[in-house]
């Protein structure tokens, strides 16, 4: 018997059709209470998007263009696909779930999302995606943090594409390089496809101007590592996780795509531990 007030069922809407989102839209595929729908992509792309998730899932390039009540709506497209269609989501109602933290580095972008949340009595809720102990960091936040900083270590192929080729060679690196250091505002605007960690833990602790932030390329490593240090009034705490990337993205962890689908489930579940 449905119980008032429990969800009982998911209609679902995707931004964006890349390795993050096709591996949650695996995952779920099964769940009679959930349903993808819908996904927004750029336009022309959209018998990509139909390859990538199969012919029940109708592609969209305009938020407006969706006729049909959605109850959740999810980002896996990167800073680009926020900025261009989470407030729309926002201002119609819809709860929106995203791990393109890094976007919210841009003052402007973070201030018109949040009145969107506002205007339409809808949530933005920003992944915890490859990092843990955002939740103990957050709960320290209250009684006061005085210091949080963030290294990020990748295999150089991981810093492909980004500002470290203009200051290493990736490709005969023999020891670790440090190529940022920083700011996580700084990281976050400079590697939006690579430190959204930063803001995660920007947002969730000291802020993006006050957390310090070290990335690294390793030619000594094959995961992806995240350590974040921290001290307050709660004490202090050391946390290091080493996560294996999404086979079809080295730039992306498949901690994050994980967490994507967590958040959804947690939205059906009468117990969240």
């Amino acid at each position: 018997m449905p119980v008032e007030g429990r969800i009982e069922a998911l209609h679902i809407a995707m931004i964006g059709h890349g390795p993050i989102a096709s591996y949650v839209v695996r995952q779920l595929a099964d769940r009679p209470d959930v349903t993808v729908a819908w996904v927004v992509c750029r336009a022309g792309r959209e018998d990509a998007a139909k390859t990538a998730f199969g012919p029940k899932v109708h592609p969209v390039v305009r938020v407006d263009d969706i006729g049909e009540a959605v109850d959740l709506a999810i980002d896996c497209a990167g800073h680009d696909g926020l900025r261009s269609h989470g407030a729309a989501f926002l201002r119609r109602g819809v709860d929106l779930i995203t791990v393109s933290n890094g976007a919210l580095a841009d003052a402007e972008l973070a201030e018109i999302l949040e009145a969107s949340a506002f205007a339409g009595g809808a949530q933005l809720e920003l992944l915890s995606g490859a990092v843990g102990a955002i939740d103990a960091l957050a709960a320290a936040k209250i009684g006061g943090l005085a210091r949080v900083s963030y290294v990020a270590r990748k295999p150089p192929a991981g810093w492909k594409g980004t500002p470290a080729e203009l200051l290493l060679d990736l490709g005969r690196l023999t020891k670790p390089g440090c190529h940022f250091e920083g700011s996580a505002r700084e990281a976050a605007l400079r590697y939006p496809k690579n430190a959204n960690v930063a803001a995660t833990i920007a947002l969730a602790g000291t802020g993006l101007d006050e957390t310090q932030v070290r990335l690294i390329a390793d030619p000594a490593i094959d995961a992806n590592c995240h350590e974040i240090e921290a001290e307050g009034a709660f004490g202090k705490f050391s946390f290091k996780i080493e996560g294996n990337p999404l086979p079809d993205n080295p730039k992306s962890s498949a901690l994050t795509a994980m967490s994507v689908v967590r958040s959804v489930l947690n939205r059906l579940e009468p117990v969240i531990p």
